[in-house]
This record gives C-alpha cells, sequence and structure tokens, in this order.
C-alpha cells in the first residue's frame, strides 16, 4: 500500500500538473495546491519540499512565485517518487534493489520459499509501475480503470 504522505504528493503533482496544461500556467501556492487537491495544507508544505529536491517540481518566490512542474508529466516517474516519498517498494528487503540486504533468519536465499513466491509476484508488478507517469495519471481522468471493480474490496 502507498501511504496517506504518498497519496498527498500525488495529489498536489496531479494539481500542478493540469494548471501546467492551462494556456497561461501560473505559479500555485501551497494555499491553493491544498484546496485544488483536498489535502491538508500543513502536511503540504514538506512534502512539496521532498518532491523539488527530487526534480519534479520548482518554486518561484516573490509576488508572482509558487510552486509549478520542473518536468514533463510524462518524464515524472511514479515509482521514483514512490521511493522517494515512502522509501523502498519491495515487499522484503532481499529483493529490494534500492536498499537490499539480506534477511536477517534467512540461511540461503537461492532455496528461500517466501523469498521466490513473492520475488514472482514483485516481479509481475515492477514490469507494470516501473513504466507508470504522471502522464499516465493525467490520462486516467476519471475513468474506472479495468478490473478495479473486481479488487475493489482488496
Amino acid at each position: 500500500m502507498i501511504t496517506q504522505k504518498m497519496k498527498y504528493a500525488l495529489k498536489a503533482l496531479l494539481v500542478l500538473a493540469d494548471e501546467a496544461a492551462r494556456p497561461v500556467p501560473e505559479g500555485l501556492t501551497i494555499e491553493e495546491i491544498a484546496r485544488r487537491a483536498g489535502t491538508p495544507k500543513r502536511f503540504l508544505e514538506h512534502i512539496l519540499l521532498e518532491l523539488r529536491n527530487a526534480g519534479a517540481i520548482r518554486s518561484t518566490r516573490g509576488r508572482l512565485g509558487g510552486y509549478s512542474l520542473l518536468k514533463k508529466p510524462a518524464d515524472i516517474s511514479i515509482p521514483d517518487l514512490l521511493r522517494t516519498i515512502d522509501g523502498p517498494i519491495a515487499p522484503l528487503p532481499c529483493l529490494s534493489r534500492s536498499a537490499y540486504h539480506r534477511c536477517e533468519d534467512c540461511t540461503d536465499e537461492a532455496t528461500c520459499r517466501i523469498r521466490k513466491v513473492f520475488a514472482e509476484v514483485f516481479w509481475s508488478y515492477l514490469v507494470i509501475i516501473e513504466s507508470l507517469t504522471l502522464e499516465d495519471m493525467l490520462r486516467s481522468g476519471s475513468a474506472e480503470l479495468p478490473g478495479l471493480s473486481e479488487v475493489a474490496g482488496a
């Protein structure tokens, strides 16, 4: 599961992407982003700082300043953001590419059945998520995603 913090980050990015698509985009204040995204302002300041440090957005000071996208939505990687905001996305530390470490109770990774089963599921997940960008999220609009009704209870 993604954290609430990541959901707020994605909502903020979607607001900034919608603004960037306008004929004359403007920098948005934290207050305006929070209002449009329906997120609490008090959490957003720290999240926007992390997004800025990750190179996804920029902030401009001054009367006409505010936050705006630094990259095109197609160049903003969702899995990279997940790792930045939430940390490793692997279900086990021995499967993580960015924060690998051997499980403390594991005697042999090569024969570990837990690792094998979760690796198969995780690699399938990675094939899908590694290509996901903010552009994909923008294109999804409000249409129901395929298969969503089947997994609504998940």
